[in-house]
């Protein structure tokens, strides 16, 4: 049984129902797969060998990871990089926050059986596609390097960074990842999704930090 749609934000849904993930798993006929999509502030596990996890990157980022062997793999997407600037952090209101969302995925897979020394770990996003001096896209892609690097977990592969939006199709049995650049109206569309999902956060956000501001 596949883990439905489990939002990083407290809202949850029913593991296992089909309508579990907001009609968001449907099937391809041309793929002959279960396409799930994955949006910001979610993480998405599954042991089934028929699904393909989706989701379409900005500045946000996505880890794809598995475990060949225990035969689980899942997928992330988070929109900032820290909740606390000395450490990882441990804020349970830190949803938007990469360092959240990261331990949320890794703990899940181990949870489920997969080993922490057989994660193969995929890396994909960080475009700056907003119009912001903060380079929210850059912070993103260094942050998911050097998380990794000190929890001493290997990246087989990543595509990070540039000015384009990217479309991800991750294939957990295997670990194949099919990336589109994506470009023209539908970067301004990502662009203007992106910015309304910050807006949105904006409220929550406490301290010095600034959404897609200006300087």
């Amino acid at each position: 049984m596949s883990r439905a749609i489990e939002s990083l934000r407290p809202a949850q849904t029913t593991p296992g129902a089909e309508d579990g993930v907001g009609g968001r798993r449907f099937y391809d006929q041309v793929q002959g797969a279960w396409v799930v999509k994955v949006l910001p502030g979610e993480f998405y596990v599954t042991p089934k060998s028929n699904e393909v996890l989706v989701t379409v990157l900005g500045s946000c980022v996505a880890a794809c990871i598995r475990d060949h062997r225990a035969g689980l793999g899942g997928m992330n997407h988070f929109m900032l990089p820290l909740a606390h600037a000395d450490g990882w952090g441990d804020d349970p209101q830190s949803a938007r926050y990469g360092n959240f969302a990261m331990e949320k995925l890794i703990n899940e897979l181990i949870k489920l059986g997969c080993a922490r020394e057989r994660m193969e770990i995929k890396v994909f996003g960080g475009g700056n596609v907003i119009d912001s001096n903060q380079a929210i896209g850059t912070q993103n892609a260094e942050f998911v390097m050097r998380y990794l690097a000190a929890e001493g977990l290997g990246c087989a592969s990543h595509d990070l960074g540039g000015v384009q939006p990217r479309r991800i199709h991750y294939f957990p049995s295997t670990g194949r990842v099919v990336r589109r650049l994506l470009g023209g109206s539908e970067t301004v569309a990502i662009a203007r999704e992106e910015y309304a999902y910050a807006n949105s956060l904006s409220s929550k956000i406490t301290g010095d930090i600034q959404l897609f501001g200006d300087d």
